[in-house]
């Protein structure tokens, strides 16, 4: 007997600006990812730039841009999220492709530049309007329910050179508006919405990087605060649109152990969760800021904008669900000499006790099974896990045969877990795990470090057919869903 519900959310997960390419096609405007060139794990992608002086410079995606930074697109360096894997022209094949997998949910997102090109245009972009109803009716023939992400790493560019990006609470009634629009032209096809996503990432580095400058710090938080009243505002529309839409949170699961059972390590470990994990859900399952929030704000010496006004609009506009990714752990240590891990920019001591990947993530599939008790004992909402997977670098052998029996096993282990939270308690009803066909990664820029249970015919440097291939794991993962879970071998 299978420990998921009958009517579990098995399914995949990607992002427009990852798979979609066409940056330029279908009157989509321009969005800040597309001047990020390739990358590896070991060398940052990076953004191209005129300084004011006509100086052509380059900045790693990590560094901060100078406030006169214009920037460019050079034709001689390669920029893979132009073309993506070219979902957007392959989208019926691909969903076909998951269909024959059975999956029940597809979480993808809408880029908002295809609707709005500059983020405060009057009038909606048509044709990125019909672009998106295709594909939810594509996704509804073939009985997939869609998992829409409204923001997805992708504020229009323009609005960030007009206002200054989310520091600017103007930000808040162009998302609001773009929200409504989408809630009402999609009603009759969409029901599961998140708002943004990851939306955490925002102020990860505040935890990361020692000595931050507290401007930078303050810009993060604002920024995030804006979000998570723009979020609260398109919760409160999508309700009133449709009684029936179920609206979540994306938090990135930043999971972390203590190292040592030194309590100056268990009381790092617990402030760094309030402070990467817990402080955004909390505000957006709860409607309010933890107590603990004036501590974070105190160490860094920032002050948040936060009228009264927001948090009558944080309260209202509370979410449903609660959904998070999860790769991996680290652990938090107060003592010197630790190994360090790299994976995920975690920047965490690397823990004895698992097993890491090429990448140098922590494959932890007890971590799962945690912090799904941790969040559930918490929120109490329904959860679903929206991102999960392996990246590596596949094979593809003579006979076009691709065994992919490390991600199979790495998968099977994670879906062993849920099973287990389940037993445990937790409302977990979905599970879309990341790159369920193989995307362009937002970290790196590389295409051979690959999620996917279809395998897309491109490397690292752009070359390839894009033809799509089955991998092992397509033919595991159509029987586990099949079995609702209960066939993991």
């Amino acid at each position: 007997m299978s420990k998921f519900p009958k009517d579990f959310y098995w399914g995949g997960a990607t992002a427009a600006n990852q798979c979609e390419g066409a940056y330029n096609e279908g009157g989509r405007g321009i969005i800040k990812n597309d001047y990020l060139t390739a990358g590896t794990h070991t060398s940052p992608r990076s953004y191209i730039y005129r300084d004011s002086d006509g100086n052509i410079k380059r900045a790693s995606m990590f560094e901060l841009l100078p406030d006169d930074a214009e920037l460019i697109i050079d034709e001689n360096e390669y920029y893979p999220n132009h073309i993506g894997i070219d979902f957007y022209h392959r989208y019926k094949e691909d969903i076909a492709m998951f269909a024959e997998m059975g999956f029940k949910m597809f979480r993808m997102s809408i880029s908002w530049s295809r609707i709005f090109p500059n983020g405060d245009d009057e009038e909606p972009n048509q044709e990125g309007v019909e672009y998106y109803r295709s594909m939810f009716e594509e996704m509804r023939k073939h009985g997939i329910e869609p998992l829409v992400t409204l923001h997805h790493f992708d504020t229009p560019y323009a609005l960030e050179v007009k206002y200054g990006g989310w520091e600017n609470r103007e930000l808040i009634k162009y998302f609001e508006r773009y929200a409504e629009f989408v809630f009402n032209e999609y009603k009759d096809l969409v029901t599961y919405w998140l708002t943004f996503n990851e939306i955490n990432n925002l102020v990860m580095m505040t935890s990361f990087v020692p000595n931050l400058p507290a401007k930078v710090a303050q810009g993060a938080y604002q920024s995030l605060h804006h979000q998570f009243v723009a979020s609260a505002k398109a919760v409160k529309k999508a309700h009133a649109i449709n009684p029936d839409n179920k609206v979540g949170c994306m938090i990135c699961g930043l999971v972390s152990y203590p190292l040592t059972c030194d309590p100056k390590d268990i009381l790092k470990n617990q402030h760094r969760m309030e402070s990467v994990m817990y402080y955004s859900g909390d505000v957006m399952v709860r409607g309010e800021y933890p107590a603990y929030s004036n501590r974070i704000w105190d160490e860094l010496g920032i002050t948040v904008d936060i009228t009264d006004e927001d948090k009558k609009e944080l309260k209202e506009g509370k979410v449903d669900i609660y959904t998070f990714s999860y790769y991996s752990t680290s652990c938090v240590t107060t003592h010197e000499g630790a190994d360090m891990g790299s994976g995920n920019f975690s920047m965490g001591a690397k823990n004895p006790y698992v097993k890491y990947s090429d990448w140098d993530w922590a494959m932890d599939p007890d971590g799962l099974r945690y912090i799904l008790s941790e969040l559930y004992t918490r929120y109490q909402v329904p959860i679903i896990v929206t991102e999960n997977g392996l990246g590596q670098d596949d094979v593809v052998e003579a006979d076009g045969s691709i065994h992919d029996d490390y991600r199979i096993e790495y998968l099977r282990s994670h879906a062993n877990a849920m099973a287990e939270a389940i037993e445990d308690g937790v409302d977990l009803i979905g599970y879309t795990s990341w790159g369920c066909i193989d995307l362009i990664s937002a970290g790196t820029g590389e295409m051979k470090k690959r999620y996917g249970y279809i395998y897309v015919d491109r490397d690292n440097e752009g070359n390839g057919t894009l033809d799509r291939i089955r991998k092992d794991s397509f033919y595991w993962y159509k029987k586990v869903i099949a079995s609702n879970g209960e066939d993991l071998d």
